[in-house]
């Protein structure tokens, strides 16, 4: 499964109904519920989930208690915005770059910064984290895919330009000091990472 950090609708959660193993997200999604089937991969803030059911503009998605501890999900409620994404199909251009859906990590933002023509984001990631990240390489924050302006490797403070576009249409423009937000490093950081420690090995 893979898709492109490219948030195709800012979706909506209308009801969170959790269980001893799991949750079930309702979430309120009007422009993409139309290409959304039972079965369906759905990218939800970084995410990927599978639509359980589709009804009216909404469809649910079972999330594991596991899933909840481990990524920025575990402070949604009713009303909380999320970046919506379906799976890249063959044919799709690859505007942002490689996402899985699989969250390495959260991290914890820092400050939202107003400009004239921008905003910056930082956000403090985990530290086992920071070794994939580049400066004028590629994050994935909350399904966002976004380059990196910069990594402090002193104190893990990693800072992203947001332009007037992605403030508009995702959620990231809600998000304040102490909040949470999925992280997805690049994969092909990962990859190289493995390679080379395959290699030293004989």
């Amino acid at each position: 499964m893979m898709f492109t950090g490219l948030v195709a609708e800012l979706g909506t959660i209308t009801a969170i109904n959790k269980g001893e193993t799991s949750a079930v997200f309702t979430i309120n999604a009007p422009v993409l519920i139309s290409e959304i089937k039972e079965g369906d991969s759905v990218a939800v803030s970084g995410v990927c989930l599978t639509a359980t059911s589709v009804s009216g503009t909404t469809f649910t998605a079972d999330v594991m208690v596991q899933t909840l501890a481990l990524t920025s999900l575990s402070q949604a409620v009713v009303g909380s915005p999320v970046n919506l994404e379906l799976a890249a199909l063959a044919t799709s251009r690859l505007g942002g770059h490689i996402v899985q859906g699989h969250v390495d990590g959260v991290a914890k933002v820092i400050g939202l910064t107003p400009g004239d023509k921008w905003a910056q984001f930082d956000v403090e990631v985990p530290a086992h984290l920071s070794k994939y990240i580049v400066n004028q390489g590629s994050i994935c924050l909350d399904g966002v895919s976004l380059t990196v302006g910069e990594i402090n490797d002193t104190n893990n403070i990693l800072t992203v330009w947001l332009i007037p576009e992605t403030l508009e249409r995702t959620n990231l423009s809600s998000k304040k000091s102490g909040d949470l937000v999925n992280v997805e490093v690049d994969v092909l950081a990962k990859y190289v990472e493995r390679l080379l420690a395959k290699k030293d090995v004989k």
